[in-house]
């Protein structure tokens, strides 16, 4: 039944991506879908590399906590002690615990809103000019405090460019660097990495706006709020590895996968990770022009289903109807 329902509604939408349900190791399902390239009618694969957009904010929180884990920070550590005269509007009570949580009330440099239309988003620089984390200080700057710092919820990316930037500067290592080699390498993601969109290398999806590729919508290198390329078969082994202690300590996982603030009814929010309420269940979620992303993940059974796709819309019917087939 279940790989029926895919079949057919990947076939009525068109979708482009990959599909991959997982139980506790076992592959239920794995089918790629559409094309990485449609100019060279190059087919996706289980193995294709596709950009998530926001899923990265989970593998960033982890990087920044593995640092308060080795002692290089706290949960408590001001981001003005970090920054110094660096981006002046951020209230200096903002802590690293409020940025991981959405609840910094720093000015937002993207601010998204469910009914813009994502491909008519420019970006506040060239893309080109956004490759590295210190790039992105003159688009962070100049936007005033929403709110005072822990009174409210409020997505946030560039709370998340600012983490990185945090990280980098404590830690005296390149952000990418830090995600492969805290994150990316002891879950066993082999496949993951932040690719540039003008060096998309073998086994890499574009991501289409249309007929047209998002290269001109997005950075060229992704950072803290998104970005990073990756695999069906990564992510599931990242699940795996986080809940088994391989990247933060065990009790750290579950502190980072515990409500801490309601975004809507249907979702509430640790630190870097959506918990829906009612479900046990744990997500990584990205999208943007071009990308669409998420992973939901059951601790108590070890199920995963991810859906990833090379379409701003593409994964929501699939993921949509796995929700309800699955949960």
């Amino acid at each position: 039944m279940l790989a029926e329902e895919i079949e057919k509604l990947a076939a009525e939408t068109g979708f482009s991506g990959v599909v991959s349900v997982d139980r506790a190791g076992r592959i239920e399902f794995a089918k790629a879908y559409g094309y990485a390239h449609r100019g060279h009618q190059i087919p996706n694969t289980v193995d294709t590399r596709f950009a998530i957009a926001s899923g990265t904010k989970g593998f960033t929180a982890l990087t920044v906590v593995s640092l308060i884990v080795d002692g290089v920070l706290e949960l408590a550590t001001t981001a003005r002690s970090v920054l110094g005269e660096d981006l002046p509007l951020i209230d200096d009570a903002v802590t690293v615990e409020h940025l991981l949580g959405h609840r910094s009330g720093i000015g937002d440099y993207y601010q998204e809103d469910p009914d813009d239309d994502i491909a008519a988003y420019l970006l506040p620089a060239a893309p080109e000019k956004l490759a590295d984390t210190e790039q992105y200080l003159p688009v962070l700057d100049g936007y005033p405090q929403r709110f005072a710092p822990g009174t409210d919820f409020a997505y946030c990316n560039g709370g998340y460019v600012v983490l990185a930037l945090i990280a980098e500067r404590v830690s005296g290592t390149p952000f990418h660097t830090l995600v492969r080699e805290r994150v990316c390498t002891p879950a066993g993601m082999t496949s993951t990495e932040f690719l540039r969109s003008d060096e998309p290398g073998p086994r890499t999806a574009l991501g289409y706006v249309g007929n047209r590729t998002n290269i001109f919508h997005l950075p060229v290198r992704g950072n803290g709020d998104g970005g990073i390329h990756s695999t069906t078969a990564d992510i599931t082994a990242f699940w795996s590895a986080l809940h088994k202690g391989a990247i933060v300590p065990a009790d750290w996982a579950a502190r980072m996968t515990r409500p801490r603030s309601d975004h809507d009814e249907a979702l509430q929010y640790g630190l870097g990770f959506w918990l829906p309420p009612g479900k046990h269940t744990v997500m990584l979620e990205g999208y943007d022009a071009g990308v669409s992303f998420r992973s939901t993940h059951k601790p108590a059974t070890g199920l995963t289903y991810t859906v990833i796709s090379n379409d701003s819309e593409g994964a929501w019917p699939v993921t949509r109807r796995l929700a309800e087939i699955l949960d």
